[in-house]
C-alpha cells in the first residue's frame, strides 16, 4: 500500500500507540493524540532501529519521502542513519555525545585563548605571587591574546613567537623578555601536563631579538665627585610632582626601606606590628625596655622563585621614625587604589592598592626629559600631560632604582653583604640558605637607623641640619 494524504489523514487515533508500514522500512506512528509521524525502520548490527522523519503534516509527504532517499542511501552505506549529522534531524543523545567529543578536542588541542585560561587557572594563580599573576594576566589581554587568541595553540610556531617579540622589542628590551618568559612559561606548562607535545619557544635566543642592559642606576649625592645631589633633588622635586601624596609617600619609603615598589605598594596595616623589647642584667633583672616597630612582608607578596630548594620565609622590615611617618596611620591598605568603593562588574566592591605599574607611570610622566617609546604600530603611546613647572628636573629613573640606591650607600656605609642581603629579602643560596636560619633583626635596625641618619642629613635644610646627627662606621 503507497502511501497518500488521504489515506494518511484517515487513520484515526486509538487508546494506544500503533504503526502502518509502506514497505521497505517506510512507515507511519500515530499516538493516542492523534499525532502522526513519519518514520523509517531498520536493523543494525542485530539491533532494531527506527528513526523519526518528522511529524505529518509540518512535514509534507513529498518531503518525507526526500528524507527517505537521503536516509537510505545512508544506511546502504553501512552506516547508522541517525548517527548521521541531517540538518533536519535532532538526536539529543548524538548531541550530547559530538559536545563532549567536542570538548575533548578543545582539551587535546586547545586555542591559545583557551590555554592561556588554563595556565593561569592551574600555574599562574597557584605558584605566583598575586601581583605576579596578575602582570602575566595583564601581558596575555594586551600583548599576545589579541593576536594569537583564536587560534589553536599547537599551528603557533617558532616564527609567530619570533615576529610578535620583534614588535614588542620596539617598545623595550625588558618588555621583549617578560612576554617571552609568559609565552615559554605557558607552553612548559602545556608540554608538563600532555596538552601540547612540543614548545615553539625551542631554540629562540632572546638576546639575539632585544637585549637587556642591566641597570645600574643610582641615585648621586655630591660625594659622588660630581658635586650634583640627586636624592636631594628627588626629595625635593617630588613635592611639586604631579602625583597623588600616596605615590610620593610610597617612592619615598622604597627609598628608606631598600624594599620592592610592588611590596610597598601593597602594603596593609594587618603586616605591621609592634614589639616590646628588653635588656636584662646578669640577674635577669629588666633594666631597659624599648618598642620597635616591625613590617612583616607575607610569602604570598614575595619575590620567590618557583622552584626554590629553600621554602620562602616572610621578610621581616625594620622601621624607622622616618619610615613610620611615610606609612601612616591608615587602617587596611596603607596605599589605597583611587578605584575603591567601585563596584566591578560582578556586584564586588573594588578594595585593592596601589598598582606597582602606575608608581612607574607617575615618574615617567614626571620626568622633563622623559620621552616614550614607541608602540608597536609607531603611534607614540599616550600619557597625560604634566605641567612643565611640575616636572622633576632629573635624570631618568625607575621605583627600581631606589631600592638599589638604598642598598649601595648602605653598602657604603660599611655593612657586609648578608646584612644588606637581610634586608632587601635576598633569598640565602645554596647550603647557607639551608643552615643558616640568623635572621639578622639586630643588624637589620642598626642598617636601618644608619640610612636613616645618612638620608635626614642629606634631605634637612642647611640650617636644620645642626639637629641631624652623621655618622660614618665601619663595617658591622
Amino acid at each position: 500500500m503507497k502511501f497518500t494524504d488521504r489515506y494518511i489523514l484517515s487513520l484515526k487515533p486509538k487508546e494506544k500507540m500503533f504503526q502502518v508500514r509502506e514497505g521497505d522500512g517506510f512507515g507511519i506512528r500515530v499516538l493516542p493524540s492523534g499525532l502522526r509521524i513519519f518514520i523509517f525502520i531498520y536493523t543494525i548490527a542485530g539491533k532494531r532501529r527506527q528513526m523519526n522523519l518528522g511529524e505529518y503534516p509540518t512535514v509534507t509527504l513529498a518531503k518525507a519521502r526526500e528524507r527517505l532517499i537521503d536516509v537510505r542511501q545512508v544506511y546502504k552505506d553501512g552506516k547508522d542513519p541517525q548517527e548521521y549529522d541531517f540538518e533536519w534531524h535532532s538526536n539529543p543523545e548524538r548531541d550530547r555525545r559530538k559536545a563532549a567529543a567536542a570538548i575533548e578536542a578543545d582539551e587535546k588541542n586547545p586555542t591559545v585563548k583557551a590555554l592561556a585560561a588554563e595556565y593561569m587557572l592551574r600555574h599562574a594563580s597557584v605558584n605566583k605571587r598575586a601581583s605576579s599573576a596578575k602582570e602575566d594576566q595583564r601581558l596575555l589581554d594586551k600583548d599576545v591574546l589579541p593576536l594569537w587568541g583564536d587560534r589553536k595553540a599547537q599551528d603557533i610556531r617558532k616564527r609567530d613567537v619570533v615576529k610578535l617579540l620583534e614588535n614588542a622589542a620596539e617598545r623595550g628590551p625588558a618588555l621583549c623578555h617578560n612576554i617571552f618568559k609568559l609565552i615559554r612559561k605557558m607552553y612548559n606548562f602545556a608540554v608538563s601536563r600532555d596538552i601540547l607535545e612540543n614548545t615553539p619557544c625551542l631554540g629562540i635566543k632572546i638576546d639575539e631579538i632585544a637585549t637587556i642592559t642591566s641597570r645600574d642606576r643610582v641615585l648621586k649625592e655630591p660625594n659622588d665627585n660630581n658635586g650634583v645631589d640627586e636624592i636631594l633633588t628627588f626629595w625635593n622635586e617630588l613635592e611639586k610632582a604631579s602625583m597623588s601624596d600616596d605615590v610620593k609617600r610610597i617612592l619615598k619609603l622604597i627609598l628608606v626601606t631598600g624594599q620592592r615598589p610592588g611590596e610597598v605598594a601593597g602594603l596593609h596595616s594587618s603586616e605591621i606590628t609592634v614589639e616590646t623589647k628588653e635588656q636584662k642584667d646578669d640577674k635577669g633583672n629588666v633594666i631597659r625596655e624599648w618598642t620597635e616597630t616591625w613590617w612583616t612582608i607575607p610569602v604570598a607578596r614575595r619575590k620567590v622563585k618557583e622552584k626554590s630548594k629553600n621554602p620562602p620565609q616572610p621578610h621581616r622590615v625594620f622601621l624607622t621614625e622616618l619610615a613610620k611617618e611615610l606609612v601612616g596611620d591608615l587602617e587596611g591598605y596603607k596605599f589605597p587604589s583611587p578605584k575603591n568603593g567601585q563596584v566591578d562588574e560582578n556586584g564586588v566592591v573594588y578594595c585593592s592598592h596601589i598598582d606597582e605599574n602606575a608608581v612607574a607611570y607617575a615618574i615617567r610622566r614626571n620626568l622633563k626629559d622623559y620621552k616614550p617609546r614607541r608602540a608597536i604600530k609607531g603611534d607614540v603611546i599616550s600619557m597625560v600631560k604634566v605641567k612643565e613647572d611640575r616636572k622633576m628636573e632629573i635624570e631618568h629613573f625607575t621605583p627600581h632604582d631606589l631600592r638599589r640606591t638604598c642598598s649601595t650607600r648602605l653598602a657604603e656605609l660599611g655593612f657586609r653583604d648578608e646584612v644588606n642581603d637581610a634586608i632587601l629579602g635576598h633569598a640565602k643560596k645554596g647550603v647557607v640558605g639551608i643552615y643558616n636560619r640568623y635572621k639578622y633583626d639586630r643588624e637589620k635596625r642598626a642598617a636601618m637607623e644608619q640610612w636613616e641618619r645618612k638620608l635626614l642629613s642629606i634631605v634637612t635644610p642647611s640650617e636644620k641640619k645642626d639637629n641631624v646627627v652623621s655618622i660614618t662606621r665601619k663595617a658591622a
